[in-house]
């Protein structure tokens, strides 16, 4: 009897990812969900520019490669041509919560039928460590070597919480991936999001908190606990909207 196994929806191609990175943990998640609702001969999945841009690489699906920031607008047009297709993003914080962050708020005022998967790790992954939007206070990056000062590069921004209140969104939640537990809940949240774009409901929104370790400059044992410890804290985990809910609670 098979117990554990890879998901279908994964290549095998090795990942390229820093020792210790999350992104392989999502990646599965994903994946799981995909063979999970035997959707995988009709996924598109968008990568823009960031540590994940070479997501061609590993997930089974058809994918295409979005400019930086700009895949949920990529993922509308996708969607609209081919709406019989299930279309997911998968964004870093740099590039959905900065140079992408109009498109996001506009795709998911507009409510459009896509699944965005949301990777915070609170830094510039590929482009070296720098200070993201999403980097906390006093947090020291390589453009910020003092620590982030709000005075001047203002707060970090918390998505799932601005997002939440547009009318439009149908489903924004927030997890992580650092323990056992924690990872169960991401793949159930992850789910659904697929799960309401089959269903046709409308802008799904998962954000997951990550761990950087390299350019966290910690051992991926550490920069776990700092998920734990600093970041979670700062943008604590939850449902933040879900019309489903709101409608049976009614």
């Amino acid at each position: 009897m098979i117990v554990f196994q890879k998901p279908k929806s994964l290549t095998d191609a090795e990942f390229h990812y820093c020792p210790g990175c999350t992104h392989g943990i999502i990646h599965r998640l994903v994946a799981e969900a995909i063979d999970t609702l035997g959707i995988e001969g009709r996924t598109i999945g968008v990568a823009p520019v960031g540590c994940a841009v070479m997501a061609y690489n590993y997930f089974a699906c058809d994918m295409a490669e979005a400019a930086h920031g700009r895949a949920p607008a990529m993922a509308t047009g996708i969607k609209r041509s081919l709406p019989e297709n299930i279309v997911f993003t998968y964004q870093g914080d740099g590039d959905l919560a900065s140079i992408g962050m109009a498109e996001t708020v506009h795709a998911a005022t507009r409510n459009e039928n896509i699944t965005v998967i949301f990777v915070n790790n609170a830094i510039y992954g590929m482009t070296g460590g720098q200070m993201a939007p999403t980097s906390l206070p006093g947090q020291v990056t390589q453009t910020s070597p003092y620590g982030r000062d709000v005075k001047t590069a203002g707060y970090p921004i918390r998505v799932c919480e601005m997002l939440s209140q547009l009318d439009g969104p149908e489903y924004i939640a927030r997890v992580a991936v650092n323990n056992v537990k924690n990872v169960k809940a991401a793949g159930k949240a992850i789910l659904k999001a697929f799960q309401n774009q089959v269903d046709g409901k409308g802008f799904s929104l998962v954000e997951v908190v990550s761990s950087c370790p390299t350019n966290w400059g910690m051992t991926p044992e550490k920069a776990l606990q700092w998920v734990d410890e600093k970041m979670i804290p700062y943008y604590p985990l939850g449902v933040y909207k879900d019309r489903s809910a709101e409608v049976t609670a009614e």
